[in-house]
């Protein structure tokens, strides 16, 4: 069995209302969608984290590494890819594009040995993951305080145990709509904290050691990304575990992380930091430093799938009677294509998602759907 195509697909999806977060605005979600059919006709599919085109365009120069290559030989075929580029390609959009092609690979593989990829990577551990609901984004109008406030009162009806919380704005501001959602959803519901890199370390020490009586379950990328120091002296000033990790590329950057230890939860993104392969190790690396592995997940139903695959085969941390379980983050913001994209969607019942348990990724795209918002 050889790779004989390579297809990439822009989807874009205008949402009703535009909404935004510390940093950044969404009038529109984007994927590029991956697709590589065998010479044998097994199709796989992946998903790549980031900026679409250029994501595309990447994933298009790899080609040559994979046309007439054998798709079952998953971690030659990525060393290969990441040596090809990794002068100027150590991170970012390069690793991103190989995400994508990884995680199609993978599908294949479990298609063609009729298995979950769980399975093939050592057995599932869970077959179901208790899910937190991410929103909360801002909007143009409106008062935070109410539409923010309606928006968890939503998601504590619907089942989720936690949730989390944008912030990164306005420190004091910030403060006020910590302590109304808190009242909206009661002691007893998780509440995280995501500044989304919004704040300096100034302003994430003040901001966290004022929530500290809130009961918050982690500070999610209280400062930018580069700045291990400023995680470091948040982490230090305060008894809120620090989280972060969306932005981070293989284990050869996270190896600095851990070795500092400037995070308590480590979140990279399956579409992002490398795909299955190198999520795998990544989570085994984690593990051995004691690190807790939380995937990010923010795209399609390709990239959700491929998250709880990823989840099903995460090892306890430690192992126990009781021992902590990874959890899911379920994204409730608007994104049309998200869902619409799968014949059968991926929903939660009352807080928890099944892993899908059918040969790969255990999903069947919608082509028709997919074409509908696959752009030139």
């Amino acid at each position: 069995m050889k790779v004989a195509k390579v297809i990439t697909h822009i989807v874009e999806a205008p949402v009703s209302e535009p909404f935004h977060w510390a940093i950044g605005e969404a009038s529109s979600r984007s994927s590029c969608v991956v697709e590589i059919i065998t010479d044998t006709g097994l199709v796989g599919w992946g998903e790549c984290f980031g900026p679409a085109r250029p994501a595309a365009a990447m994933v298009k120069a790899y080609e040559p590494w994979l046309l007439d290559f054998d798709p079952l030989a998953t971690e030659q075929i990525w060393q290969n890819l990441y040596a090809s580029y990794r002068d100027q390609g150590q991170k970012g959009i390069p690793i991103c594009a190989i995400s994508g092609i990884d995680i199609a690979l993978w599908d294949i593989k479990g298609k063609y040995f009729g298995m979950p990829i769980y399975q093939l990577m050592g057995g599932p551990l869970r077959t179901e993951v208790k899910a937190y609901a991410t929103g909360t984004y801002r909007k143009r109008d409106g008062d935070p305080m109410d539409y923010i406030a309606d928006e968890v009162a939503r998601y504590k009806n619907e089942g989720f145990s936690a949730l989390k919380l944008k912030i990164g704005f306005e420190v004091d501001e910030d403060l006020a709509l910590i302590s109304k959602v808190r009242d909206v959803i009661g002691p007893e519901m998780g509440l995280m904290l995501d500044a989304n890199h919004g704040y300096d370390a100034v302003d994430a020490i003040r901001l966290a050691r004022a929530a500290e009586a809130f009961n918050i379950g982690w500070f999610e990328e209280p400062v930018s990304p580069e700045d291990l120091d400023g995680y470091l002296a948040v982490k230090s000033s305060t008894s809120i575990p620090m989280a972060g990790g969306e932005t981070e590329y293989t284990r050869f950057g996270f190896r600095e992380i851990f070795r500092r230890r400037a995070m308590d939860y480590v979140q990279p993104d399956t579409c992002a930091a490398g795909g299955l392969s190198e999520c795998k190790k990544i989570a085994d690396m984690a593990n051995a430093f004691g690190i807790r592995y939380v995937p990010h997940v923010w795209g399609t139903g390709i990239g959700l799938a491929a998250a709880l695959h990823l989840l099903a085969v995460l090892p306890h941390n430690p192992p126990g009677r009781r021992p902590w379980e990874p959890i899911l983050e379920f994204d409730r913001s608007e994104h049309p294509a998200r869902q619409a994209i799968l014949t059968v969607p991926i929903e939660h019942k009352r807080g928890f998602v099944n892993i899908p348990a059918g040969p790969g990724l255990g999903i069947e795209i919608d082509k028709q759907t997919l074409a509908e918002f696959t752009v030139d």
